[in-house]
C-alpha cells in the first residue's frame, strides 16, 4: 500500500499557517506530513523560513495520527549533530512515536550562513556519516565522548529520551549515496522517481543482513488550481528553481542567484515539468513513476502558500481517492 503525504512546506508560509494546514492535512486524510528546514526560501517570491524543528514541536502537539518527518535536516553545520539529536527525541517525545529524522548533506543556500564555507559533496558526505553515528549513540541515552575527523562531543547524553526509538532516513541521488548511507539508516528519501536506486538500496540492505528494507520516500511538487493559467503563473513565479535539479541546487548560496540562474526559464517550462491546474487525473499520472518506482510514500508539495486552504478544502480529499484507486 502506497502512503500518500503534505508537505508542509517552510519557505512559502509561516508558523502558525504550517500548523494550522498541518492539523487541515491530517482531517483530509494525508497518511503523513513532511517538513523542509531552510534557512532561506529558494526564491524571495516565496517568502518565508520559520524554524522547522519549533514548527515541528507544535505540529506534534496539534495532530493526533500523521506521521511526521524533517525532510531533510542537514546535521553537519547550521546544526551540530549533538542538537538534532536532542531536537529529534524531543519531537518523537512530544508526537507519541510518529516521528523520522529525515538527514540530508545540505544546500549551500541554508548551511553557508553561519560562515564555516561549503565543502565539496565527498567531504558533506563523509560529515554526514559521522553525524549519523554521533546521533544514534546520543539517541541511545548513554553518556558520549566523541573526537571525529569533523565533530566532538564532549561528555553529552540526552536526559529525555523517547520510548519509540527514532528512525532515521536519509537523502541521496545514485549508487555512491546508496553505498555510503544503505547501513546508516532505515528508510531512503529520494526525489526523482528513480527505480534503480530503490533496487540498490534494497540490494544494499539486503546484503548487509539489515532488517527489512525500509521505506522509499518521494516527494513531487505540484500547482492544483481551478485557473490553469493562475496555476503556471504561479509555478513558474514560486518553483521554476525545481528544474535545475540537486547537484545545482545544492551549491547556489541565496533566492538571488537562483532567481539568476532561472532567468530564462520559460512558465511552459515549468509547466511541462509540473503539473498545473484543476485536473486531478493529470496530478495522478505525474505522482504515478514514484509508486511504479517502488516508492512507499510520496508526499506532495502544494505551490503557493496563499493557496493552501483552498488545496486542503477542494482538492485534496477527491486527489487521495484518486491516487489510491490509481495505485491499488
Amino acid at each position: 500500500m502506497t502512503n500518500f503525504g503534505y508537505t508542509l512546506m517552510t519557505e512559502q508560509s509561516g508558523p502558525k499557517e504550517l500548523v494550522r494546514h498541518a492539523v487541515s492535512a491530517e482531517e483530509r486524510g494525508f497518511d503523513f506530513e513532511v517538513c523542509s528546514d531552510h534557512f532561506s526560501p529558494w526564491l524571495t517570491s516565496q517568502g518565508h523560513a520559520p524554524n522547522a524543528w519549533a514548527v515541528l514541536g507544535a505540529v506534534a502537539h496539534a495532530t493526533e495520527r500523521v506521521d511526521l518527518y524533517t525532510y531533510v535536516t542537514c546535521p553537519t553545520m547550521r546544526y551540530h549533530p549533538a542538537i538534532v539529536a536532542q531536537q529529534a527525541a524531543t519531537v518523537q517525545i512530544l508526537s507519541d512515536g510518529r516521528f523520522t529524522l529525515g538527514l540530508g548533506s545540505g544546500e549551500n543556500l541554508n548551511e553557508h550562513v553561519v560562515g564555516r564555507g561549503w565543502p565539496t559533496v565527498e567531504r558533506r558526505q563523509d560529515m554526514l556519516r559521522e553525524a549519523i553515528k554521533i546521533i544514534r549513540e546520543l539517541l541511545g541515552g548513554q553518556l558520549v565522548n566523541w573526537r571525529g575527523e569533523y565533530f566532538q562531543v564532549d561528555s553529552a547524553r540526552l536526559w529525555d529520551t523517547p520510548d519509540v526509538p527514532v528512525a532515521i532516513g536519509v537523502a541521496m541521488s545514485g549508487a555512491k549515496g546508496v553505498e555510503k548511507f544503505a547501513k546508516l539508516a532505515e528508510h531512503l528519501i529520494a526525489v526523482e522517481p528513480d527505480g534503480e536506486l530503490v533496487r540498490e538500496w534494497h540490494a544494499a540492505r539486503q546484503a548487509a543482513n539489515l532488517a527489512g528494507g525500509g521505506r522509499a520516500v518521494g516527494q513531487i511538487p505540484v500547482s492544483w488550481d481551478p485557473d490553469r493559467d493562475a496555476a503556471v503563473k504561479r509555478a513558474h513565479d514560486q518553483f521554476r528553481w525545481f528544474g535545475g535539479g540537486w547537484k545545482v541546487n545544492a551549491d547556489l548560496p541565496t533566492p538571488a542567484g537562483f532567481a539568476g540562474a532561472t532567468q530564462f526559464v520559460r512558465p511552459e517550462d515549468v509547466a511541462d515539468a509540473i503539473p498545473c491546474g484543476p485536473d486531478l487525473d493529470a496530478i495522478v499520472d505525474a505522482v504515478r513513476p514514484y509508486w511504479e518506482a517502488g516508492f512507499t510514500d510520496i508526499a506532495l508539495v502544494q505551490i503557493g502558500g496563499e493557496t493552501q486552504d483552498r488545496f486542503l478544502s477542494e482538492a485534496a480529499r477527491p486527489l487521495l481517492e484518486a491516487l489510491r484507486d490509481a495505485s491499488g
